[in-house]
């Protein structure tokens, strides 16, 4: 970034008092900001400034650097102990519920066809009605990859077979290999927050930042906001374990790998069971495709399938990135304050949305601190953390489209040194 480049955006930091930059000095976590004259201070803060003044943000203060007070028990107390029952028959409602709404979006889609002749509207209307149905199905189906993310965590009933079972239908179905993933995410559930251990979305170094300059363009941003929400699930994540940690550099991490690097040789079996279960799957695409056609099958299922894709990389993204939120090292990481590194969001469309996706978006915070509490008590559960947590607990209703977008643009890489880091998008 040119000179001229820093000085625009040490323009917008002009804009602010002196007083008011010395506070997110301290938000950063700047040493010996209060000394510091106010042109040391705007070239402390030059590679935060646009998160700073993003106006929809305003609102919402770093997460706080000092250790919290309160303890995984202090917020569990909190909560009415039936939020932590899991009722098999409960969830097995709303996977069936699930499954209906995709059968009724099946052969309402089948009906495109005969939309004009039989409403007397023009033709180019089943061009409207098809991404109708493949948006509605995509988040239908995405609810289902929930409910077997519910039975990842143990989740969705009291009996681990069950939940293996259920897991690995409806992750195949969904061309997931449910063990590895299960493994893998609850890796990720261990090291939340964590710089070098964090297994998804693990935050690129300074070091490791080459001169993205398209990264300071706007056609940039999209471009490889593009590529994550298309690639970034199916091969990105499941083959390359894209975005992962720099440990895991140069080794085996393909998911469908029973020997790869973040698979104990325990889970060996699990891994080829969930293959066998994948190929099936993959196979009876395969077959469809065969009888169908590709336009058929692609309209009918892969189309929604990449809407759930585009979904979970979505969705993880922006639960735990975004310019208020630190990365931690060594001795200043622990779980619980890994945990709560996790942003609530709302998605829109009056709640239906979240509700859709089983609150997956809307209680996070929650599902980080107590992944084996079920869904359905969540929302209960979240004002009580709420109350325990205090100005530690991050929720953000900035619409989706520009929440993803300041986060990528802004969240790209932090500092090789320092046991506290934030993102930063500039040089």
């Amino acid at each position: 970034m040119g000179k001229g480049g820093q000085n625009k955006t040490s323009s917008k930091l002009a804009k602010l008092q002196t007083e008011e930059l010395r506070k997110w000095a301290f938000q950063y976590g700047i040493d010996k900001s209060d000394k510091m004259d106010r042109s040391t201070l705007e070239s402390e803060l030059y590679p935060y400034a646009d998160g700073i003044v993003d106006r929809r943000r305003q609102h919402i203060p770093n997460l706080p650097l000092a250790k919290p007070k309160f303890t995984l028990k202090t917020i569990r107390d909190a909560i009415p102990a039936h939020c932590f029952k899991r009722d098999l028959g409960l969830s097995m409602i709303h996977l069936l519920k699930d499954l209906a709404e995709i059968a009724v979006f099946a052969w309402l889609a089948t009906q495109i066809h005969t939309l004009p002749s039989k409403f007397d509207l023009p033709e180019w209307v089943v061009y409207i009605a098809w991404p109708i149905y493949w948006y509605a199905q995509g988040c239908v189906m995405t609810g289902v990859w929930v409910m077997a993310h519910e039975c990842g965590h143990q989740a969705f009933s009291d009996y681990e077979w069950i939940n293996n079972i259920v897991g690995t239908i409806f992750h195949s179905l969904l061309l997931v290999p449910y063990h590895p993933w299960r493994i893998t995410h609850g890796r990720h559930h261990n090291n939340t927050g964590s710089c070098d251990h964090d297994e998804v979305f693990a935050p690129s170094r300074r070091v490791d930042w080459k001169d993205e300059a398209l990264r300071d363009t706007a056609f940039g941003n999209l471009w490889g906001i593009f590529l994550m929400l298309t690639v970034g699930w199916w091969p990105g994540y499941l083959l390359f374990n894209a975005t992962g940690p720099a440990k895991y550099k140069g080794k085996n991490v393909s998911h469908l790998s029973p020997t790869a690097v973040f698979i104990d040789p325990k889970d060996y079996w699990l891994v080829v069971q969930s293959d066998i279960a994948l190929f099936a799957c993959f196979a009876a695409l395969f077959y469809s495709i065969y009888t169908y056609g590709i336009i058929a099958t692609g309209a009918y299922y892969i189309i929604p399938e990449m809407i759930v894709n585009l979904h979970l990389v979505l969705i993880t993204y922006l639960q735990h990135t975004d310019v208020y939120m630190p990365h931690f090292r060594n001795a200043e990481w622990n779980w619980l304050r890994g945990a709560i590194c996790t942003i609530d969001r709302q998605y829109g469309f009056f709640g239906l949305w979240d509700r859709t996706l089983h609150h997956i978006t809307d209680t996070h915070v929650c599902h980080h601190l107590f992944s084996t509490m079920p869904f359905y008590h969540a929302l209960e559960a979240t004002p009580h953390i709420k109350r325990v947590l205090g100005e530690y607990y991050k929720k953000d209703d900035t619409p989706i489209p520009y929440a993803v977008y300041r986060a990528f643009n802004c969240c790209q890489f932090v500092e090789d040194t320092g046991d506290t880091v934030f993102y930063k998008n500039k040089k």
